[in-house]
């Protein structure tokens, strides 16, 4: 036990967590914020959420250059952190939603499915030009079979596939290594 303890003591996977943690809550804050204004939280409106992610990402590898690191952070420190952030908060987010549209309001989970055929429907021709008539009906069909549990994936893969960019971006702004042991000190 004493072993597990010392494997999760480490500032970096300490903090990741706790951004994490705080990520997860906020996104699910946003997403009741969305729901208590008569907005469908699913779907394009939830993805105004990620701008969340960006902001505990970039704080979180602020703060561990500034209070862990002592004004340095390594690229690889920076990327570890931004991935472990992004993907806790977006697990931790996507169960708050299942419970939420599986216990409190399952209409929630009914009204994004109406949407998403709804504007399957309104986009039909192109669609079908594009993959064809069998393919169309093939996702219009799984669209309509989808289960509440998909919310988790379908969150963090989204989450992950969104994340590439700014977190690489972020890393690269943020990091701030120590050249002194290039230099010639004799």
């Amino acid at each position: 036990m004493k072993s597990i303890i010392a494997y999760f003591n480490k500032p970096i996977l300490k903090l990741s967590l706790l951004f994490g943690l705080a990520l997860g809550i906020l996104v699910f804050v946003f997403f009741i914020g969305l729901y208590l204004m008569g907005i469908v939280p699913l779907g394009n409106n939830k993805i105004m959420d990620f701008g969340i992610h960006v902001i505990l990402i970039a704080g979180a590898c602020w703060y561990y250059r500034k209070k862990v690191g002592n004004g340095f952070l390594h690229l690889w420190e920076a990327l570890t952190i931004g991935y472990v952030v992004n993907t806790i908060g977006a697990l931790i987010a996507g169960w708050l939603i299942y419970f939420f549209v599986t216990y409190i309001d399952p209409a929630v989970f009914t009204s994004y499915l109406a949407e998403m055929k709804a504007l399957m429907l309104e986009g039909k021709a192109e669609l079908v030009k594009n993959i064809g008539e069998a393919e169309f009906m093939k996702m219009y069909n799984g669209v309509g079979s989808m289960e509440r549990s998909e919310i988790i994936m379908d969150e963090v893969s989204k989450k992950t596939v969104m994340g590439i960019i700014p977190i690489l971006v972020i890393s690269l702004i943020l990091r701030k290594q120590d050249y002194g042991v290039f230099h010639n000190k004799s």
